[in-house]
């Protein structure tokens, strides 16, 4: 980033003026791939313009302007993008549709202003399939790019010259950001956010819209807790990452954590609990309860098998552990949120 100054808040910014994003919009459309990172840089431009500094100036924009209506039928407002001719727009994010192709071959016209605009603009930004826009108008050949999971095959039969990515919630290639299914794309603005404003802005926006900040964008399975994701604790977001990774193992002790961060375990047990506001042991157990639920959530396994995977040992443990921070059983947790 250039000419970048930071406030007393810690908050990195360009001070002279609001940072122009344009949202492309199309027929059939997906709502949530615009909306939600939409919202991202709604509250973060709220949260920086109530400390007095310039935000984002957000913008939906299609080729002829007027109404667009989504694939679920909400009609959306929008700006022709003509409108923008010979303004420095910052950021260009063309969200996905469920069914892109068609969508995709009805408005080639805006792939066209696409293939025009992007190389002008800071960055560009895809939601979901979206990918496929950037991917039509040339801007990311010999790139590496994330889509939604079920399109990724297509994607590379496609345009064989990108590198396709099928695990990542989003890619940073250079100035083209792309990004998984429908709500990767929330993960994708907050990284966005991070670049521009810093982490304490990303991490607020995070905790109003309550989604785990951040989930790494080459990391598909586990989200790092939000909770332990201070500002001052983002020197230990590599270590949350490999708890997630290695959470069968019971042994994670003060001591092996110490070492996986090459700090004294007197020292590391200090530093963390300084830092994230929770002991190494608290901290362990919150991220076990958590790959617990989404296990107890999203899979058939039983809770003995469960238990084993996250560590806790056994049923017993789990139950006990499960009481303790939700005040509920592993099997009434299933029973009430089980898909």
């Amino acid at each position: 980033m250039n000419d970048i100054t930071r406030s007393p808040d810690n908050i990195e910014f360009q001070p002279d003026q609001p940072r122009l994003i344009v949202f492309l919009a199309y027929p059939e459309m997906g709502l949530l791939d615009l909306t939600g990172a939409q919202t991202v840089f709604w509250a973060a431009s709220r949260y920086m313009n109530s400390r007095g500094l310039p935000g984002y100036s957000l913008h939906t924009a299609s080729m002829p302007g007027g109404l667009m209506h989504s694939a679920e039928g909400l009609a959306v407002h929008t700006v022709p993008l003509l409108d923008f001719a010979g303004q420095s727009i910052d950021t260009l994010i063309a969200p996905g549709a469920p069914y892109i192709l068609k969508a995709m071959n009805n408005s080639l016209d805006l792939v066209a202003w696409l293939k025009e605009a992007s190389p002008k603009a800071k960055r560009t930004a895809s939601v979901c399939s979206g990918t496929f826009l950037l991917a039509k108008a040339g801007l990311l050949e010999g790139r590496r790019a994330a889509t939604h999971w079920a399109m990724c095959d297509v994607l590379k039969e496609s345009y064989p010259s990108i590198e396709v990515d099928s695990d990542a919630i989003f890619v940073k290639d250079g100035a083209m950001w792309t990004s998984a299914g429908v709500s990767a794309g929330i993960d994708l603005a907050l990284a966005l956010v991070e670049e521009d404003c810093g982490r304490e802005v990303s991490l607020r926006v995070a905790r109003e819209m309550v989604v785990f900040l951040k989930r790494p964008g080459g990391q598909a399975q586990y989200s790092q807790l939000l909770q332990a994701q201070t500002s001052d604790g983002a020197a230990f977001d590599d270590l949350h990452l490999w708890i997630t990774q290695n959470l069968a193992g019971e042994n994670l002790t003060v001591d092996s954590l110490a070492q996986q961060v090459q700090m004294s375990p007197r020292n590391f047990a200090r530093v963390y609990k300084l830092k994230t506001g929770r002991t190494p042991a608290k901290a362990v157990e919150v991220l076990r309860v958590e790959a617990a639920r989404r296990l107890l959530e999203d899979s058939e396994r039983n809770i003995d098998q469960i238990s084993r995977l996250c560590g806790f040992g056994d049923e017993e443990r789990m139950r006990l552990t499960f009481q303790r921070n939700l005040g509920v059983s592993p099997r009434d947790y299933r029973n009430r949120f089980s898909r």
